[in-house]
């Protein structure tokens, strides 16, 4: 199994004003999820795990009725991908450079084509590390 992995870091806005770094990662032997980090105020980082197909429909529409939604949205000439985090400890509402991001999902797709996560994904191998005790 690959362990090819692709992690970038991109700055979101918050609210619209605020600077806040994030991380994005992708892993082959993960194909259906992304990995997002955002930093906080205190210097830490808050991980939030979400599906690629959320993310590649987010991109061209409104998705998500979760805990993570995204829209896409142009505003001044600038085309941005506002992304929604909640939790019982808080609520944030960020925007990313849709061109970061659309970059970050063809890495991605270049690693592992859409369709074809069953092909990078072991199921046995999950199995065995849930029956683990």
């Amino acid at each position: 199994m690959t362990t090819e992995a692709i992690h970038t870091e991109l700055v979101a806005l918050h609210d619209g004003t605020t600077p806040v770094r994030s991380r994005w990662s992708y892993r082959a032997d993960q194909p259906f999820t992304v990995t997002a980090a955002f930093q906080t105020d205190r210097d830490r980082w808050v991980e939030w795990v979400f599906s690629r197909e959320l993310l590649v429909e987010g991109l061209g529409e409104s998705a998500g009725f979760g805990d993570v939604r995204f829209r896409p949205i142009e505003e001044r000439g600038l085309r941005m991908l506002v992304i929604e985090i909640e939790s019982p400890e808080g609520y944030a509402l960020l925007e990313l450079d849709h061109g970061a991001v659309d970059r970050f999902l063809g890495a991605t797709e270049q690693m592992v084509p859409l369709g074809g996560e069953d092909d990078h994904f072991d199921v046995d191998e999950l199995i065995a590390e849930l029956t683990r005790v």
